[in-house]
């Protein structure tokens, strides 16, 4: 079957053009005007119809054929997908680190946590916990008893600058993944809700949007984030109601956000009735300047978690809600999976009281110290972004290099990075760059190892870039 003449009305789509030619597709094909196995007309053909440039047409194309909606045949044309789209997510399944073991490969993607006596504590707790185990631990786990945990985030979070703040005002999650989510159940409406992310944002933002049937909108930025003048564009053109960002500590660029451009920030949230998502999960050493949360309590919801100063196995996290909403948030949670379960729960508490949390912290920030300094002494020739008690640095790639040549030779050579591409929504620009975490199950020695195994690989660039 051929559908060549195929073309659209798009003025009762909003937004730019790929997007609005991309749902008209989404419509057709899930309505039953483009059944599976349709031929739809060329690039140029469809851009001449629709009075668009034909990268307009290639871009909704592609979308469509990254959801599953349609298949590109090389020396035919492009066709309806024979079967229905795949439903739930379309990234990898999270496979088990491989840094280290029989592949040999050290796998600087994703920061981790040394070991400073994490073992040691959490067994010392989990004794403790097993002579105090009672009937509790047979029913339902509840928000209320969750209470004193809450009280013991509001300490936690002392080093950081969030206007005035109880035990009320938290929400407790599984992990700071499971806490996005939360807040778009929260503040998401609608059949095709809008999130703004910034252009080169943590991707997790992007897979709980999908989830959430959300529409994702990147937002340019610049050295000091988000860019005011782009974020109130795209609030104008797309009604968008939420916005994901990260202030401290952006991922993947390192870059901080100062006050004034916070406060640029907040005023635009305010006029367009704007909820903010502050990801607080990388931000691990003191702060000595206002948090989002701060300038508009009434808006902001600022995201943590233990990930990157405890132990990413804990699956704890947490969201310093809006003022006012702290019950909403934690109704919220209820309504996903009632509350924490009781070990994690009691283990958390146990951490907090006794003062191993804080410490174990400590001795963290001066572990990533420590190998961020030696990463710095070692690339440090090159464009490097870093910021002391972050535990990645930005790269961005010397003349004769390609990131993602760079990210497969550097794998050739048994490192891992992650390319500027991970990181930009799949219609939008990445950089020239990469990403480098610091491995903290590493020895110092074999931390070092890898980074003069990349700084050797920055000083031969390939005399063919197509390799």
């Amino acid at each position: 079957m051929t559908d060549t003449s195929w073309a659209p009305d798009l003025s009762q789509f909003p937004g730019p053009k790929y997007l609005a030619l991309s749902r008209a597709l989404r419509d057709a094909i899930r309505g039953g005007d483009l059944p599976p196995n349709s031929q739809l007309p060329t690039v140029r053909d469809l851009a001449w119809r629709l009075h668009l440039t034909p990268g307009t047409v290639a871009r909704a194309y592609q979308l469509a054929t990254q959801e599953g909606l349609l298949a590109a045949t090389v020396g035919r044309g492009t066709f309806v997908a024979a079967q229905s789209p795949r439903l739930g997510p379309t990234q990898a399944l999270y496979t088990e680190r491989i840094t280290g073991g029989n592949t040999g490969l050290v796998d600087l993607r994703p920061p981790q946590v040394p070991e400073v006596g994490q073992t040691q504590a959490f067994r010392a707790a989990l004794l403790d916990m097993a002579g105090q185990t009672d009937c509790g631990w047979l029913d339902y786990t509840s928000q209320m008893g969750e209470a004193p945990l809450r009280a013991e985030i509001v300490t936690w979070m002392g080093d950081r600058i969030l206007g005035p703040i109880g035990p009320d005002d938290v929400a407790l999650t599984h992990g700071g993944q499971n806490a996005i989510s939360l807040i778009f159940d929260c503040c998401l409406r609608g059949d095709r809700p809008v999130v703004l992310i910034e252009e080169l944002a943590y991707p997790g933002f992007r897979y709980a949007a999908r989830a959430a049937r959300a529409e994702v909108i990147p937002v340019e930025i610049d050295n000091e984030g988000i860019v005011p003048e782009a974020l109130e564009a795209a609030c104008r053109r797309h009604g968008a109601q939420v916005l994901c960002l990260t202030t401290e500590a952006q991922n993947p660029t390192t870059g901080r956000m100062p006050v004034k451009r916070r406060q640029e920030i907040a005023d635009i949230a305010r006029r367009y009735d704007l909820q903010v998502l502050e990801d607080d999960c990388y931000s691990v050493a003191e702060t000595d300047i206002p948090s989002l949360r701060a300038l508009a309590p009434e808006r902001v919801w600022l995201v943590g978690s233990v990930s990157k100063t405890l132990s990413a196995a804990l699956r704890f996290g947490y969201v310093i809600c809006p003022a006012g909403m702290g019950e909403a948030g934690r109704l919220t949670a209820q309504h996903g999976f009632f509350a924490l379960s009781r070990p994690v729960s009691d283990l958390m508490l146990h951490l907090f009281r006794s003062g191993a949390a804080a410490s174990i912290k400590a001795r963290v920030q001066a572990e990533f110290a420590v190998r961020l300094q030696s990463l710095v002494n070692l690339l440090g020739a090159y464009d490097l972004g870093w910021q002391p008690g972050v535990p990645f640095v930005w790269l961005r790639m010397p003349i004769g290099w390609r990131a993602s040549t760079f990210v497969r030779m550097a794998e050739a050579r048994g490192v891992l990075v992650r390319s500027a591409d991970e990181y930009a929504v799949v219609h939008g620009r990445a950089p020239n760059a990469v990403r480098i975490a610091i491995a903290g199950n590493l020895s110092r020695e074999g931390f070092e190892a890898a980074m003069r195994t990349l700084a050797d690989l920055l000083a031969r660039p390939p005399s063919d870039l197509s390799v």
